[in-house]
């Protein structure tokens, strides 16, 4: 069994109430951080080498470290949970049954930044969350630890809980910004970042669910002691949330020591694929990061094992790597079809597009009218080398990066899988009633040295 330090206490009976969870060690975080200075948290946060775990990895201390101090001016923290990533339901899972795990990092958090009004803003399709928030915040408050003079310590702080709208475009941390204030919302044009002039023109730092829960491992056990779980600059647990053709569907804590394959055929994780079929492709770090076909899953383009953590994961780049994201582990089977799949995951990204950016905007709509083509039997040749062309054009071209995850999946789709594209094209009768296969994508790569 692998170290677990956010899900140990999960299925203890009613955790998800205040008196079960401090019965079992809950809020001693608190307890120790208000001893601390907010300076001392910081520094053990960067010690712990815990990265943001929303999906682009970067480092949380040094995050927190950012953030403007300016005379007399209020700071906020606002917690990012539109979880809206396909394939991504980890933070789902901690804010439902582990909600106090939530406010307590959020209180270390908020002590450490001086925050005083603290906003955790979530996804609109996650309607029934919002409540068991409100009401681990409330027992949180009867209890001294929330409010005014926090535990004697002369901390005053408030969270407050804001229900988005069903806009996958508030992840990105600008956006939901300027959803919270109000507005539409559109991602901002950086600089100037959030930890200079964020909600209200205020300095604010924006963390992730799981992000902010692990702070609480972090202060109890000391950031060296958590550095030294996990490998290399992958530090800690990290929150999988595994889905597709598996036996054993789930949100699984890791500490990214273990192989890709032992995750996937293992009882403890996946527990293998259903009914004695093949593993074709796979998604590891939900919808916008590179497809990766099974021959380059369980083992990298040098022929080394891949293992289930950052570096691993994106070890030969774009060309033959992929990336950890959010942790949404999405697995394909032998009967799936990758151009199908590329096209749901297209329409999804020509929906969530705000329409700021035109590479994004028109890119998106266009890529999936082809790929629609493609899949329906009524696409050409040059069809596939004009996807390859549009998704050139719309990454690193827009202002936040819905450009990039849109145009990520299109092209590792056609990098990894151009015969399958092909197939489609050259049989358009038989592409509307059978799949391409297995094929070869299972087949032992020669090693690169």
């Amino acid at each position: 069994m692998g170290v677990k330090l956010l899900l140990d206490k999960a299925h203890v009976e009613g955790i998800r109430y205040y008196d079960v969870y401090r019965r079992e060690g809950g809020y001693r975080s608190v307890e120790k951080a208000l001893k601390m200075s907010p300076a001392d948290i910081v520094e053990e946060v960067k010690k712990s080498g815990l990265r943001g775990r929303g999906g682009a990895g970067f480092p949380a201390g040094m995050k927190w470290s950012f953030i403007a101090k300016p005379e007399g001016v209020p700071r906020h923290l606002v917690c990012n949970a539109d979880e809206s990533e396909p394939g991504t339901f980890k933070d789902r899972y901690l804010m439902e049954f582990l909600p106090h795990l939530l406010i307590e990092g959020l209180i270390v958090a908020s002590f450490a930044l001086g925050s005083n009004a603290t906003y955790i803003y979530i996804r609109g399709e996650y309607a029934w969350i919002p409540d068991i928030l409100e009401q681990a915040i409330n027992e949180a408050k009867a209890n001294g630890w929330l409010g005014k003079n926090i535990q004697g310590s002369g901390f005053d702080c408030e969270i407050y809980v804001q229900r988005g709208a069903g806009a996958y475009i508030c992840g990105e941390e600008t956006a939901l910004i300027e959803s919270l204030e109000g507005k539409r919302g559109n991602p901002r044009i950086k600089p100037p970042f959030p930890a200079v002039k964020g909600v209200w023109d205020r300095p604010t730092v924006v963390n992730n669910v799981e992000t902010l829960a692990a702070v609480v491992p972090v202060i109890n056990m000391g950031g060296e002691e958590y550095s030294k779980i996990g490998v290399g600059k992958s530090t800690g647990t990290k929150l999988i949330s595994a889905c597709g053709n598996i036996n054993k569907p789930g949100v699984y804590e890791i500490d990214m020591t273990i192989s890709v394959e032992e995750f996937v055929y293992s009882d403890e994780y996946c527990g293998g694929i259903p009914n004695g079929k093949r593993l074709k492709a796979c998604i590891p770090g939900g919808s916008s990061v590179p497809i990766l076909p099974a021959n380059l899953l369980f083992k990298t383009a040098k022929g080394e094992q891949r293992m289930m953590n950052y570096e691993s994961l994106s070890d030969g780049g774009f060309a033959t790597g992929s990336m950890m994201g959010s942790g949404g582990f999405i697995v394909l089977d032998e009967d799936q079809c990758v151009v199908k799949h590329t096209l749901t995951l297209a329409r999804f990204y020509r929906h969530e597009s705000c329409g700021q950016c035109s590479p994004c905007r028109e890119g998106t709509g266009w890529m999936e009218k082809i790929l629609k083509n493609i899949e329906t039997g009524k696409g050409k040749m040059t069809d596939i080398d004009l996807l390859w062309d549009i998704q050139r054009k719309i990454e690193g071209n827009t202002i936040c990066p819905l450009g990039d995850a849109a145009a990520w999946p299109v092209a590792a789709a056609i990098r990894h899988f151009r015969d399958e594209f092909e197939w489609h094209v050259n049989n358009p009768e038989l592409c509307l009633t059978q799949n391409f296969g297995l094929a070869h994508y299972a087949d032992a790569r020669e090693v690169v040295a």
